[in-house]
């Protein structure tokens, strides 16, 4: 998207280390229809000046001290729906990649990325368009890839029967910790053992324990 001197994208960073702010600052500075709208050190003082800002695109460090750039990601896109956020990070874990983009950030780049690169992923977010790196995408093909974990099917009722089977106590004890009947209990079990793909309570306890299903 192409844009005029009327449509400057205000840019704002959130980074913890004031270098890379600054280096994003003056990165800024080179182009016409960006500018810096504000910085924040913490997704904390993010969340508070963005609702203060009201910035087109948010630059967005995912691991900081306190607070990480996801839940900060997600609150500020509750608040300002509106606001774009790209995630800018060192890390290309899954889980991370993942996190981002739940919490609804339209990009994802490592911060090796080029200068060409990420003004046009700030162009692209400004106009409603996804930018991910090559290993952010690899990562979420990757992700995709895989069988999910045992018990993710398991309801929270279900995920807290099976912790009470962990710790050891039986149907007529569990019911008694919960106070419903036995049979409800069996019912859950029941249904635990078959999500879990397994045919006794020993085997699903082991499961548990070796998967950390329940903490």
């Amino acid at each position: 998207m192409t844009t005029s001197p009327s449509q400057t994208i205000r840019v704002m960073l959130v980074d913890d280390h004031t270098m890379v702010r600054k280096g994003l600052a003056a990165f800024l500075k080179a182009f016409d229809d960006l500018e810096l709208a504000g910085e924040a050190e913490s997704g904390e003082t993010a969340i508070q000046l963005c609702a203060k800002l009201q910035p087109d695109v948010v630059l967005m460090d995912m691991v900081m001290p306190d607070m990480n750039g996801a839940t900060a990601t997600r609150a500020i896109r509750q608040q300002s729906p509106k606001v774009q956020v790209i995630a800018l990070t060192s890390f290309k874990e899954e889980e991370l990649v993942k996190s981002a983009l739940e919490a609804g950030a339209i990009g994802y780049l490592l911060k090796d990325v080029s200068a060409d690169d990420l003004v046009r992923a700030i162009r692209a977010a400004y106009a409603g368009r996804a930018t991910l790196s090559p290993e952010a995408a690899q990562a979420l093909v990757h992700a995709a890839s895989q069988p999910p974990a045992p018990g993710y099917d398991l309801t929270e009722r279900e995920r807290v029967v099976l912790s009470l089977m962990v710790e050891g106590l039986n149907n007529t004890q569990i019911a008694g910790r919960l106070t419903v009947s036995p049979s409800t209990i069996k019912s859950h079990v029941s249904n635990i053992l078959s999500k879990l793909g397994v045919t006794s309570r020993t085997e699903a306890v082991t499961l548990a324990l070796r998967n950390h299903i329940v903490s």
